[in-house]
């Protein structure tokens, strides 16, 4: 990921809606969350949902796939890994003993 792909998609979770948007698909894992039952879990109107759920897609932090009518979405996990990946980078000069502590917080325990 470059700097670039980064501030797009923390501008995207900089965003309330969004950030608990991405939160439920992480909680949901690679089951995802039709659209409309998105919206009902987070009381937002399902065209504005819509629109948030695009800025998450155009950031690479979320994906889509359609049933049938329907739209389902999940949390793009190999984006949010390459946004952590960015992130950490430069992580500890050296010292990776300084990083663990995140790492472990950042490590699925599912």
């Amino acid at each position: 990921m470059d700097k670039t792909k980064t501030l797009l998609a923390l501008a995207a979770l900089g965003q309330e809606t969004r950030l608990d948007v991405f939160r439920l698909l992480i909680r949901a894992g690679a089951e995802g969350v039709p659209a409309g039952e998105i919206a009902t879990r987070l009381g937002t109107v399902q065209n504005t949902m819509s629109a948030h759920l695009k800025i998450l897609g155009q950031a690479g932090l979320v994906r889509a796939e359609r049933e049938g009518r329907s739209i389902r979405y999940m949390a793009d996990m190999t984006g949010f890994r390459d946004l952590l990946a960015y992130l950490m980078e430069d992580c500890c000069n050296g010292a990776p003993e300084l990083c663990q502590p995140v790492i472990q917080a950042v490590t699925c325990k599912c």
